[in-house]
């Protein structure tokens, strides 16, 4: 594999235009989107992409070891005011207060920065760790959860389910060039293109002055326990879920990468036997798999 050319100094903003000509989304003209930073703590900030100019409409949260530009291409689609919160210990935010997977303590930082940019948004929409994190808002914060949309998870997830995903993570420290990296993502992203891996990289990881690249993102530690920061961890989700108030929409990846099974599905409309449930040929990351029909999903369901 060539170098691709990952170009210095990074422009989270360049790229928008890539996204929607792979997914043959109409583009006018550059969207509008801003990066803002909401103190959290006194000592701690949390960093979004903030999208239009008028009141945000939906928040997205992102998964484990990804950062607000997940969304990119499902933002182009919606073409709707929203804010895409990078989580604690992931993208351009600060850690969290004990580690980038706490859940608790990840919901009630997004509760402060949805209070601060999108406290009436309709809708919040959780991927993976995102999803997890959405069901503690929720249950903690219910004031800024009027709908929810989890995008393939639910407290069922275990360690076992999400085997490959943890592998990734827990992969080199460094890598000696974009190459390496690059071909380390599509190997295992054998299902999407290359250039959109390459986007994706390039907002996920940054170049050290001595030409190596590491990720943004917190990693899994090697001594850190596989089911750190699921559900069971922390509080019973299961339960939250029972618990909920508000209209809820699952979208299950049907291909073989999703950490969703039939019993995880089951046990959800058991929980809450309104929940709608979608769903879509995709692995585990939906957004990346199939942008434009989530984005379809969402707005269907959303308003």
């Amino acid at each position: 594999m060539t170098d691709t050319g990952a170009p210095r100094p990074y422009d989270e903003f360049s790229m928008f235009h890539e996204n929607a000509e792979e997914f043959g989304i109409p583009y006018p003209g550059p969207p509008i989107v801003t990066r803002r930073s909401v103190p959290v703590d006194a000592d701690r900030r949390l960093s979004s992409l903030v999208w239009g100019d008028a009141e945000p409409e939906l928040v997205l949260l992102h998964g484990g070891a990804q950062n607000a530009h997940t969304w990119d291409t499902v933002a182009l689609a919606l073409a709707r005011p929203l804010v895409a919160i990078d989580l604690p210990g992931h993208g351009h935010s600060d850690g969290g207060k004990i580690g980038a997977r706490n859940l608790l303590d990840n919901a009630d930082d997004v509760a402060v920065t949805i209070r601060e940019l999108a406290p009436d948004a309709a809708a919040v929409v959780g991927m993976s760790l995102g999803g997890l994190t959405s069901i503690a808002l929720a249950d903690r914060h219910p004031e800024l959860v009027r709908k929810l949309v989890l995008v393939d998870v639910t407290p069922g997830v275990t360690s076992e389910k999400a085997k490959a995903i943890t592998d990734f993570v827990r992969g080199p420290e460094s890598f000696p060039d974009f190459d390496a990296i690059l071909a380390r993502t599509v190997e295992h992203n054998p299902g999407r293109s290359v250039a959109s891996l390459r986007r994706g990289i390039l907002h996920n990881a940054q170049q050290r002055e001595d030409g190596t690249w590491v990720w943004r993102h917190a990693r899994f530690r090697a001594d850190e326990p596989p089911d750190q920061g699921a559900p069971g961890r922390f509080v019973d989700l299961w339960e939250a879920v029972s618990r909920l108030a508000v209209p809820v929409m699952l979208v299950r990846g049907m291909r073989s990468q999703s950490v969703i099974d039939d019993g995880d599905e089951e046990e959800l409309l058991r929980r809450y036997p309104g929940a709608r449930v979608e769903h879509v040929d995709a692995g585990h990351s939906v957004q990346g798999d199939q942008p434009v029909e989530l984005a379809r999903l969402i707005t269907d369901f959303a308003g």
